[in-house]
């Protein structure tokens, strides 16, 4: 019978190419779901990733989503380097824009001074970072599995960000919609061009890859990161301690995913709501991964992914296409990435029943 066996040594070209493979699949498969809806699979493709390329809108737009899809991924990255599985970003990035809004509710109105939102910022951050803490400590004192327990706090901060918006910090001018009184001045991102929506926010993301990957190349802590996630045995004899690589890693994933929450919020936003996020928590595991837990790799691919969120939308619009079909193309595409990953791990290999048993 047909059995996995991993593979002794992994090709470099293999793993270059293997998102390039996952991505040309999930286009074939797309196209053939188009036509079963019946529109014009090659239409349908270029209204998804050529015409948001093609105006000045759809390219700030698509930096506008990849800023926060960018800064997630980046801490992301360093949790699955380092075999930690922080699935819970979309909870983290939810709190963290419920701390950083709590200031901004508190002083609306009032004659606050420029300190509001660098204190929003470390906010939003260190909610992030804390509510990352949970699944890290459940896991180290308990062991307790990270994956189910950051996944279910996700469900906690949706709850808590819907109650804070209908109940107490809602705006009483509001027309009873769900929803906080638009952030003061003082309180709201600052914009890198005029007219648009491009904000400082793009800025705090490429310091993070550029931070990341000097951590990552150059340091200790780089190194200690890569070799607890791929020989943690090694790793012990080392001296390194893989409980203390669990909360640090979660601390700066949560942090990342906290800030990216509320400079969401404080941006292109504007205000605190339910629902504010499309899924971007979620949808920066794949960025991860496409990118090949590499930060320059995951800018590319977070511009990708943020293509896809603008494509989806002008194809509701132009060609009454659902826009669920942004979230089916997603998962799709971390699907063939997964797969494509399998087979470069691995291989398939004939072996007997008798002899897997004897094994």
């Amino acid at each position: 019978m047909l059995v996995l066996e991993r593979r002794t040594e992994r090709s470099m070209v293999a793993m270059v190419v293997s998102p390039l493979i996952a991505i040309t699949l999930t286009l074939v498969t797309m196209a053939i779901l188009f036509a079963l809806l019946g529109k014009n699979p090659f239409s349908a493709l270029a209204v998804y990733f050529l015409d948001p390329l093609l105006d000045s809108y759809g390219l700030q737009e698509i930096v506008v989503k990849a800023t926060p899809l960018v800064l997630i991924a980046v801490g992301l990255s360093l949790c699955y380097l380092a075999n930690v599985w922080n699935i819970g970003a979309e909870g983290q990035f939810l709190i963290g824009a419920v701390c950083g809004s709590w200031l901004a509710v508190t002083t609306h109105g009032t004659e606050a001074g420029a300190w509001v939102l660098p204190a929003m910022l470390v906010l939003g951050a260190l909610g992030g970072a804390l509510y990352a803490m949970i699944p890290a400590l459940c896991r180290v004192r308990f062991g307790a599995s990270e994956i189910l327990t950051s996944l279910m706090l996700v469900y906690v901060a949706d709850l808590l960000l819907d109650y804070l918006a209908r109940g107490p910090w809602r705006d009483p001018k509001g027309y009873n919609f769900p929803t906080t009184a638009e952030f003061d001045a003082v309180a709201t991102v600052p914009l890198l061009i005029e007219g648009s929506r491009v904000h400082i926010g793009a800025l705090f993301a490429l310091a993070a890859v550029a931070i990341v990957w000097l951590v990552l190349s150059r340091t200790i802590k780089g190194f200690e990161i890569r070799l607890v996630g791929a020989a943690p045995r090694a790793a012990r004899f080392a001296g390194f301690d893989s409980s203390k690589m669990v909360i640090f890693t979660f601390a700066v994933s949560g942090a990342l995913a906290g800030l990216a929450g509320i400079i969401e919020v404080a941006g292109p936003v504007g205000h605190l709501q339910p629902n504010f996020s499309p899924g971007y928590g979620f949808t920066a595991i794949i960025v991860a991964f496409l990118g090949r837990l590499n930060p320059i790799g995951i800018l590319i691919s977070g511009l990708f992914l943020a293509l896809t969120f603008i494509g989806g939308e002008q194809a509701q619009i132009s060609m009454k296409l659902p826009l669920d079909l942004t979230r089916v193309f997603q998962g799709l595409l971390l699907f063939y990435v997964l797969a494509c990953d399998s087979l470069v791990l691995y291989r398939f290999k004939w072996s007997s029943r008798s002899a897997s048993r004897a094994a």
